[in-house]
């Protein structure tokens, strides 16, 4: 029961602590690489205060509701995109004998959970009785239903590779000869991941400069910062599961396990946040050409790698 117990804790901790320091490291990156001022001067001190400056703005702003939108579905919505999160977290090991809920169908359990998360967006743009906001929450479901499908694939490849749909069990099999062997699939899990973020350059569903901030136009307080802290916590459990399907979880040497793995979980963060600042937002076309005519044929093709392996060995 303790073991239970220190687990949950762990989740907890890790919930609501890392997408905060990754919400300031993208403050501080981004300061730098775009040579942004202002959230380098917010508590003086390199704007070490730019957090907290963000929390309190957010708690002063007004709850707004729109009249005409649903309101059982529009106060939800947030709560749908977040919690899925917190779910799947349950089910990712941080170091050998530490996880929480050691599911035989682990990774199978986490994909079907992801998907539940991107309907907050939808039940968002939908219930806000906003064109912009609609337009948003379909753009929302295109991206879901083009990038499942190379997320999947990519991912089975790893559970082909390792005989189990278990996610500690994945990393116990994972050897090193695995990082180009299954180089293809993780750069497909990777990249169709952000695309299911909604992360630049992927954010077609929120661009300001066509449709406000697609779904989440209406938002308002505390309730628009819900939507920002669900992708902040997506970009942790993106990194995590990139981190424990390709690039052997707790795998490492002289350090601790967990330390292995939170130091890969925070190099993918970085890169996720050096995508956003580098490259511009594809268009609508471009984002459905990349999913099917690019991720889905080189996931296909992992897929039968890993297969012709596999018979030879």
């Amino acid at each position: 029961m303790l073991d239970v117990v220190l687990s949950f804790a762990v989740i907890l901790v890790v919930f609501l602590l890392l997408p905060l320091v990754i919400g300031q490291t993208e403050h501080k990156v981004m300061a730098h690489m775009q040579s942004r001022l202002g959230p380098m001067y917010a508590g003086r001190f390199h704007g070490w205060a730019q957090l907290i400056a963000d929390g309190v703005k957010f708690a002063q702003k007004e709850d707004v509701i729109p009249a005409a939108a649903d309101r059982r579905i529009f106060m939800i919505a947030p709560g749908v995109a977040l919690v899925p999160y917190l779910v799947v977290l349950i089910v990712i090991p941080f170091d050998r004998d530490r996880v929480a809920v050691d599911l035989d169908l682990g990774l199978f359990f986490v994909l079907a959970v992801l998907g539940i998360g991107v309907l907050g967006a939808i039940m968002a743009g939908w219930a806000s009785a906003n064109k912009y906001s609609v337009l948003g929450g379909m753009r929302a479901a295109a991206q879901l239903m083009s990038y499942e499908l190379p997320l999947v694939l990519a991912a089975s490849s790893v559970a082909m590779a390792a005989g189990t749909l278990s996610l500690p069990a994945i990393v116990e099999s994972w050897q090193w000869w695995w990082l180009p062997w299954q180089a293809i699939g993780g750069v497909v899990f990777f990249t169709a991941g952000l695309a299911e973020l909604r992360r630049p350059p992927f954010d077609m569903p929120v661009a300001e400069s066509e449709i406000i901030m697609g779904p989440m136009t209406e938002y308002t307080g505390m309730r628009f910062a819900l939507f920002m802290l669900s992708e902040y916590v997506g970009i942790v459990v993106l990194s995590f599961l990139t981190t424990v399907l390709f690039l052997g979880g707790w795998h490492g040497p002289l350090l601790p396990g967990w330390l292995w793995t939170l130091a890969k979980v925070f190099l993918l963060a970085f890169v996720v946040i050096w995508l956003r600042v580098s490259f511009p937002r594809l268009r609508e076309d471009q984002l459905q050409k990349l999913a099917w005519v690019g991720l889905v044929p080189l996931a296909l093709l992992q897929l039968a790698l890993t297969g012709v392996v596999k018979v030879l060995i």
